[in-house]
């Protein structure tokens, strides 16, 4: 009976280790999105995370939101930067979300300004 709980055992810790890498390196899509940054913060209590939102349309309907792992530092600044204005984001979509990196499943690597868009006034 030991030896069958171990062997139990070692099968679910690599059955959630593949789970979870699986999850983690696997992208189910990838893309970009452009619209104004309306907002950009860090938010949490023990597990601190960086999420947005950007609005792709007239009125604030259609939000797009997304989150920016701790490691992408220079995107974190540029997203600071840039709040307010129009700008390009690349991103990638996971299969799940994991609720140590952010609260979705889109996660940003990269960000342009929109120049031509943030210089038209309405």
């Amino acid at each position: 009976m030991k030896r069958f709980l171990i062997k139990f055992s070692i099968v679910l810790i690599l059955a959630l280790a593949g789970y979870f890498a699986f999850i983690y390196f696997a992208s189910y899509s990838e893309g970009i999105r452009a619209g104004e940054l309306v907002k950009f913060s860090s938010k949490g209590v023990l597990i601190k995370t960086w999420e947005g939102e950007i609005s792709q349309g007239v009125s604030e309907a259609q939000l797009f939101e997304f989150s920016v792992e701790d490691k992408e530092k220079e995107v974190i600044q540029d997203l600071k930067d840039l709040q307010g204005k129009y700008v390009k984001l690349h991103y990638f979509e996971r299969y799940s979300k994991i609720f140590w990196l952010g609260d979705t499943k889109y996660f940003i690597t990269k960000v342009e300004e929109d120049k031509e868009r943030s210089n038209r006034r309405y």
